[in-house]
């Protein structure tokens, strides 16, 4: 009696895994076999066997007491007894109908969990687009002159401010600065003591006025600032062992490396600094920035023929020093370490582009050629260092010599 249960158990189940893997309506075969078994439960006296699984009518004679399952895994392939009908299955349903039943159950349970997670999700989108959607302050329009830039930055603004080399137009501060309120007011004071609109403005209003750079909660409009002419300015009186120092900028292209020579330059005391026209780059707001403020202050020249005011400054008695990197040494022009060069006589001290260094005609005009020795072996493709780093240890070398 158990081995028949047992049996009987494996039936059904191979036959719910069949319809389980397929489509319902393909296992008509499997219940035709199923109503085929149980009548031949009422009728013990015949022996007929099922008709063959969607063989239409195909049928094999066993003996009265076995029948095969064919098709059905190696379980069912085993005889099963025909002395008793199998037992009801769950609730009281033939193995057909228990089939089409659990079939039905699992879709609408499928069914019924995929609209309550859809109707989930847009709840949870309902309550969160509340937050999303809401209302972004219209930005703060502003009325610029024409034809003026935006200062940005404490020290810049300040330094400015206090210079009148250039006009200016508005001023604008954070409205919430209040780590910095010493600070803002004081700006806010001399502004008004210049006669200049103060503005106190959100922080994305002055990240848009200076395109996302640092301003401090700081943001100031003026008229541009221009490199003075080299030929209108004045000659300074050079006498013999005067100890007068220039520095010259060939075709320096980088705000950032320019901004910092320039700190580096006010810091150490050059007297002045001249740049050439040609592929230079302009006195933005960015290099005042770099230079903390020091381009407001110091008095930046320009010349269009930078050979022919290094031949004009040979002749006055200057001597042009120039600069090099260890790979690139020539015999042309002698090379000497920064640490064995005596400041001697007025000097202008030359350095070149960020990637090729000084053009063949400026070195031709140079007297010497100044090195910075390593401190170890280096690795090709890093022989140099940055301009603003080199001006700043030469200037260093150089100024450390003057006489106080």
């Amino acid at each position: 009696m158990a081995f028949m249960v047992v049996m009987v158990q494996i039936f059904k189940f191979n036959i719910w895994k069949a319809a389980r893997l397929s489509f319902p309506f393909s296992c008509n075969s499997h219940f035709r076999a199923v109503r085929h078994f149980l009548a031949q439960e009422k009728e013990p006296s015949q022996s007929s066997s099922p008709t063959g699984f969607g063989n239409g009518g195909n049928s094999h004679h066993h003996s009265n007491h076995e029948l095969p399952v064919l098709g059905l895994g190696d379980a069912a392939a085993r005889v099963i007894p025909k002395s008793h009908p199998p037992p009801k299955n769950y609730k009281g349903l033939t193995p057909q109908k228990n089939l089409w039943w659990q079939w039905k159950s699992r879709k609408r349970s499928t069914e019924q969990a995929a609209s309550s997670s859809e109707e989930f999700r847009k709840l949870r989108e309902d309550d969160f687009s509340k937050e999303q959607k809401r209302p972004m302050a219209k930005p703060m329009s502003i009325e610029r002159t024409k034809g003026s830039e935006i200062l940005f930055g404490i020290a810049p603004c300040s330094l400015a401010l206090s210079q009148s080399k250039r006009d200016f137009f508005q001023l604008f501060l954070k409205s919430d600065s209040s780590y910095a309120r010493p600070v803002m007011e004081e700006f806010a004071q001399r502004a008004k003591a210049c006669g200049v609109p103060v503005h106190r403005v959100r922080r994305q209003v002055l990240d848009a006025l200076c395109k996302g750079r640092v301003h401090q909660g700081v943001c100031l409009e003026a008229t541009p600032l221009h490199p003075s002419s080299l030929e209108e300015a004045e000659a300074p009186q050079v006498g013999l062992g005067t100890q007068l120092i220039w520095l010259v900028l060939e075709q320096i292209q980088d705000p950032m490396n320019l901004g910092a020579v320039l700190r580096s330059a006010y810091f150490l005391g050059v007297d002045r600094v001249v740049t050439s026209q040609k592929d230079s780059c302009p006195l933005t707001p960015t290099v005042s920035k770099a230079s903390a403020g020091a381009m407001e202050v110091l008095e930046v020249y320009s010349t269009d023929n930078l050979q022919r005011f290094l031949k004009a400054k040979t002749e006055e008695g200057w001597e042009v020093i120039g600069t090099v990197s260890k790979s690139e040494v020539e015999d042309k022009v002698p090379v000497i370490s920064c640490l064995e060069f005596h400041w001697n006589k007025p000097t202008v001290l030359v350095l070149g582009n960020e990637g090729y260094g000084l053009s063949l005609e400026t070195r031709s005009l140079c007297h010497r050629m100044l090195i910075i020795p390593p401190g170890r072996m280096l690795q090709p493709g890093i022989e140099s260092l940055n301009v603003s780093v080199a001006t700043g240890i030469l200037l260093h070398f150089i100024c450390s010599q003057k006489i106080k």
